[in-house]
C-alpha cells in the first residue's frame, strides 16, 4: 500500500460527503446518544473505579451477541442479555474491590471464548462477526436507532433517580452506609444501567474499544475539573465530540469508524492531561 492508496482510504469520499452524510444520518444520531450518555455513566465509573468492570461487562456482551448471530434472533437483544447477566453477577459477588476484581478477570475470558465458539460456528457473512469486535454503527437501521435511544433513555433515567445517592456512594462509601444509604441496592442498579450502556456502545463501537466512550471520556474530564457539575457535563461533552467527530470523519473515506473514535478520544484525554497538569505547576508556584 502506498501513499496514494492511504489517502484513498482516508478521503476518497469526500466528493460525495454530503450524499453519504444522508445515508449514515442514523449512525450520526446514534454516536450522539451514546456518547452523551456514555460520558455521563462515566464518570461514575470511574469514581468507583470500575474501569475494569466496564471491560468484563463487553466480554459477556459479546458472547451474547455472537449466541444471537448464531441462532439467528437480534444482536441488540443477545448483546443485552450478556451485558445484564454480566452486571448482575459483578454487582452480587463483588462488593468488594479485590473480590471484584477477581470475579471479572474470571469472567473476560469465559466471555471471549464462548464468544470466539459461537463466531466459529456461525457460517454466514464474515462482516457480521467483525463487526461484534469492532462495531456497525454505520450501518445502524430506523428500527435500530429506536431500540438505542430507548435503551439510553432509561439509562439516562436510572442515573438521574438515584444520582445524589450514587455519586455519595461513589465517592464515601462508608459515610453513606452509616448515613443509611442503601449501598447494595444502589451498586446493583448502577451495575444494571452499566450493563445495558455496555450492550448498546458493543453494538455501535465493538466489545474491543467499549471503554473509548464510557471510560476516557470521564477520565479526561477530571483531569481538568472538579466540581459535581462540571465533570459530568464535560464528559458528556468529550464522549459526544469522540463518537460525533469519528463518524463525520470516518464518512469521509473507507476505514472503519471505531479507530476515528477512539483516537479522537485519546487526543482529548492527552490534551486534558497536559492541561492539568500544567495547571498543577502553576498552583505549586504560586503558592
Amino acid at each position: 500500500m502506498n501513499w496514494g492508496d492511504i489517502a484513498d482510504a482516508m478521503f476518497g469520499g469526500l466528493p460525495y460527503y454530503g450524499e453519504i452524510l444522508a445515508l449514515v444520518s442514523n449512525s450520526v444520531w446514534a454516536g450522539a446518544v451514546l456518547g452523551l450518555v456514555g460520558g455521563l455513566v462515566g464518570v461514575f465509573v470511574m469514581q468507583r473505579d470500575m474501569a475494569f468492570a466496564v471491560h468484563g461487562i463487553s466480554e459477556l456482551s459479546f458472547a451474547g451477541a455472537a449466541a444471537a448471530l448464531l441462532i439467528g434472533v437480534d444482536v441488540v437483544t443477545g448483546s443485552i442479555v450478556g451485558s445484564i447477566v454480566a452486571a448482575a453477577i459483578i454487582g452480587l459477588l463483588g462488593a468488594k474491590a479485590r473480590d471484584r476484581n477477581s470475579i471479572i478477570g474470571v469472567l473476560m475470558p469465559f466471555g471471549l471464548g464462548l464468544g470466539i465458539l459461537f463466531l466459529s460456528l456461525y457460517d454466514g457473512r464474515s462482516a457480521n462477526r467483525f463487526s461484534l469486535l469492532t462495531g456497525q454503527i454505520v450501518s445502524v437501521q430506523t428500527g435500530q436507532l429506536g431500540w438505542l435511544i430507548a435503551i439510553s433513555a432509561v439509562v439516562l433515567l436510572g442515573l438521574l433517580l438515584i444520582w445524589r445517592p450514587l455519586r455519595f456512594d461513589s465517592l464515601d462509601p462508608q459515610s453513606a452506609a452509616a448515613r443509611g444509604v442503601p449501598t447494595t441496592a444502589v451498586s446493583l442498579l448502577f451495575m444494571l444501567l452499566l450493563g445495558l450502556i455496555v450492550a448498546v456502545a458493543v453494538h455501535i463501537i465493538g466489545a474491543l474499544l467499549v471503554m473509548a466512550l464510557l471510560v476516557t471520556p470521564a477520565a479526561a474530564a477530571m483531569r481538568v475539573a472538579s466540581g459535581p457539575l462540571s465533570v459530568p457535563l464535560l464528559s458528556a461533552l468529550f464522549g459526544f465530540v469522540s463518537a460525533v467527530g469519528g463518524i463525520l470523519l470516518a464518512i469521509m473515506g473507507t476505514l472503519p469508524v471505531s479507530p476515528y473514535i477512539t483516537t479522537i478520544s485519546f487526543v482529548i484525554y492527552v490534551v486534558c492531561r497536559l492541561v492539568g497538569a500544567r495547571r498543577g505547576r502553576v498552583t505549586r508556584a504560586t503558592a
